[in-house]
């Protein structure tokens, strides 16, 4: 299996970028927390933990329990049809990358975290 450089990045690190993308476009870190717990499962407070343990993207989403909605999300992420991507581990951090995107292109919450 390819190694891609993402997978032992900090997700502290893409985090905060993920924050700004949505405070530019006037959503909120509220919002993308929501939409990180929704998807991986974990409370507010756990995901609070993760991120100041400063853990890279294999043990975030090892240790995640992914939203069984999340089969749902698709679209095109770096040129890439999410729903097509073979790896797990990149296909979640794909799928993370693609609802950020959603919300920063203003459609609504209850869209973005699908029913």
């Amino acid at each position: 299996m390819e190694t891609h450089k993402i997978y032992n990045m900090p997700f502290s690190k893409v985090y905060l970028l993920y924050i700004q993308k949505a405070l530019r476009r006037d959503r909120t870190k509220q919002e993308v927390d929501t939409i990180i717990c929704w998807l991986t499962g974990f409370t507010p407070a756990m995901l609070e933990e993760l991120i100041d343990q400063q853990v890279d993207f294999q043990t975030f989403f090892k240790k995640a329990k992914l939203h069984p909605n999340a089969q749902k999300i698709t679209g095109v992420v770096c040129g890439i049809r999410v729903e097509r991507i073979e790896q797990p581990l990149l296909q979640q951090i794909r799928y993370l990358d693609k609802l950020i995107d959603e919300l920063a292109k203003g459609k609504a919450m209850e869209k973005i975290l699908r029913p």
